[in-house]
């Protein structure tokens, strides 16, 4: 099964799709130096670290701290890779463990790549989205999805601050910009921009 999801001539990103929520779990590949990092470590243990040794990956970067986003870092941690967090959302990973806190504005570098961490709080406080460098794409975990906002009905979730992270955050990014989210098909900015209003009157 190939799990090369999109690629340039700089950097590979593959996806799989593990465990009952249909979780994206991305990896970051820098080609010129085989380094990778592996975004949410959510689910199916002996898969990610499969893809982990294959691709290279240094370390584990987590959207934000829900469970279904978080039931592989136990294993993951113990093999030896670092997992990192933002704060506001480290008590959700109390049971797993977390080694780093990412904090907003972190250039995160994967061999000659940079990854920039966009703080969204809405879905849960400490949601952070990665937006990569000289490349279209943006990893929006749970904060954007084809069709808007993710939930905000979970404890420490806000509908009007997901909206702010979105409209604020977000939809500044370049039109072309891929959205890769934490479930589901990607989207561009171009096609959900147009639609903040109409996600504000209905309320979800």
């Amino acid at each position: 099964m190939t799990t090369l999801h999109w690629a340039d001539s700089r950097l590979q990103i593959h996806k799989v799709v593990v465990g009952p929520y249909a979780n994206n779990v991305f990896v970051l590949r820098c080609r010129d130096t085989g380094e990778a990092v592996l975004i949410d470590a959510a689910n199916e243990h002996e898969q990610l670290l499969e893809l982990c040794r294959r691709l290279g990956v240094r370390r584990v970067l987590e959207t934000h701290g829900h469970w279904d986003h978080i039931q592989a870092v136990p294993a993951i941690r113990e093999a030896g890779y670092e997992v990192g967090v933002m704060s506001a959302d480290a008590a959700m990973l109390k049971d797993v463990g977390y080694d780093v806190f990412i904090d907003d504005h972190d250039v995160i570098e994967v061999g000659k790549l940079r990854l920039h961490a966009i703080h969204n709080p809405g879905h849960t406080p400490g949601s952070v989205s990665f937006r990569v460098e000289g490349a279209p794409l943006v990893f929006t975990g749970d904060t954007l999805f084809p069709g808007g906002p993710g939930n905000t009905t979970f404890d420490g979730g806000n509908f009007n601050t997901i909206i702010d992270s979105l409209d604020n955050r977000l939809f500044t990014l370049p039109a072309e910009t891929i959205v890769m989210p934490g479930h589901g098909v990607s989207t561009t900015i171009a096609a959900e921009r147009p639609h903040l209003q109409e996600w504000v009157a209905r309320g979800w």
